[in-house]
């Protein structure tokens, strides 16, 4: 994730994306670095990039695919990572097929109640957004 100085303090910035598949579940991508563990699509806001750039490249970086019908549902204070994140409900094709790259070793379709306390509350902020962008910390 792209870090960014404000006056003595720097923060991360990045976006991540929502996609369902048609019995509602949320992709989820198995991270071959760091923890290891399960996340959503996307990454960091590189320098001289818009959310949706950084949006639309980390995509087709991890997934081989290009998403569509971006729209930003909600964005996110993690203070255990000291970062903004901008979360967005896709689509994908149904029929693509998902090429991982090196970073992510494989990928789930994961119920909501799945998940962690936190990404099952950005979740349901993108699966019910009605025009409004949500803004909560965690």
């Amino acid at each position: 994730m792209e870090r960014i100085l404000v006056g003595f303090v720097t923060f991360g910035f990045g976006v991540h994306a929502i996609i369902t598949n048609s019995e509602g579940q949320i992709l989820l991508l198995k991270r071959t670095y760091g923890n290891k563990g399960w996340s959503l699509p996307g990454g960091g806001v590189d320098a001289c990039e818009t959310i949706h750039q950084a949006l639309f490249r980390e995509c087709c970086e991890e997934l081989g695919i290009e998403v569509q019908n971006a729209v930003l549902t909600g964005f996110y204070y993690h203070s255990s990572i000291n970062a903004q994140v901008g979360i967005f409900r896709c689509s994908i094709p149904e029929d693509a097929e998902i090429k991982l790259s090196s970073e992510h070793s494989e990928y789930k379709w994961a119920d909501i109640s799945s998940l962690s306390e936190v990404q099952r509350i950005r979740a349901l902020d993108a699966l019910e957004y009605h025009g409004q962008v949500i803004s909560r910390a965690f």
